[in-house]
């Protein structure tokens, strides 16, 4: 992958503890990514708000400790910083029990902003963390001065409506979202449709995006336009467990979407990392780029020996 010092990405929304069977991690889908980013030699920046409580100081900790920077992190002295709890079920699939409200869904839009939303390269967001209408609003004028705007669905019962979900649809350039939301969504439009090319088709046909990800853990990804389809199989590995997989998949895709690498490349470096991360515990676990690149590499070798 090419040097990527100079790209800039903006993730806006949840920062949280997630309280897992073997102890809290720090988590929210957006701080994943941006984690995932800065990992990968990206500069990432966290629109979020903590409170002013000790889970919150412990949040910024972490995300200094990381090297994200805290300047957009809001301090709210009236809500709590957000904690989940995450159960592990079968097949490692994982539920979440979110309160309402928390801090991140009092996230107030600030001038500075402007400035760091232009110049970013890609702009992320998700429904959870606008559930709230104070956040809503935030991210609403945010996506103004984004240039390429990326929604990861993320829909999580019942934190959201079927009306700004379309809203957000129609504000995005590309949209990734799993294969139950891809079924959900189309069926509010058309529930004849039957598979996933129908939907697909008939998701291009309503919005404006220009591409899609479906991600179907296993089975791997595929990547849409209204002119290219291209399937991609996952890495097997032992998982540990499926928290924030699909996030770290959408940071490694974008590092090398941005960096203009062949579309091959750029699901295989997706995939590699959402299997790389199911392989560890939770959804930051510590590694460095070396890590990555080598459990690649190991992962080659073995597919040519066979």
């Amino acid at each position: 992958m090419k040097s990527q010092s100079n790209k800039s990405v903006v993730c806006f929304g949840e920062v949280l503890w997630d309280l897992l069977p073997g102890g809290k991690k720090p988590g929210g889908a957006p701080m994943n990514v941006a984690y995932h980013l800065h990992k990968l030699g990206l500069k990432s920046h966290m629109i979020s708000s903590v409170g002013q409580d000790e889970a919150g100081l412990e949040l910024l900790d972490f995300l200094k400790s990381i090297e994200l920077p805290l300047t957009y992190i809001q301090q709210d002295a009236l809500h709590q910083t957000s904690a989940v709890q995450a159960t592990v079920g079968d097949n490692h699939e994982v539920s979440y029990d979110i309160l309402f409200p928390v801090a991140w869904d009092f996230i107030r839009w600030e001038p500075a902003h402007e400035q760091l939303i232009s110049n970013a390269d890609a702009f992320i967001f998700g429904s959870l963390g606008s559930r709230n209408e104070t956040s809503r609003e935030a991210l609403l004028k945010m996506l103004d001065y984004a240039k390429y705007r990326v929604f990861d669905v993320n829909i999580r019962e019942p934190h959201y409506t079927q009306d700004f979900v379309i809203q957000l649809l129609d504000k995005c350039d590309l949209v990734k979202l799993n294969l139950a939301e891809l079924e959900m969504i189309a069926g509010w439009f058309n529930p004849a449709c039957i598979n996933e090319l129908e939907r697909i088709e008939l998701l291009f046909e309503r919005f404006n995006f220009q591409e899609v990800i479906i991600t179907k853990g296993g089975k791997g990804a595929t990547y849409y336009t209204e002119t290219i389809r291209y399937d991609y199989p996952a890495y097997p590995v032992d998982v540990q467990d499926t928290v924030g997989s699909g996030d770290s998949f959408l940071a490694a895709f974008l590092a090398m979407k941005l960096s203009d690498e062949p579309l091959e490349e750029v699901l295989n470096y997706a995939v590699a990392m959402g299997a790389f991360v199911t392989a560890q515990s939770g959804a930051c676990p510590e590694y460095s780029k070396f890590d990555f690149d080598r459990f690649i590499w190991k992962r080659s070798l073995t597919n040519l020996h066979f």
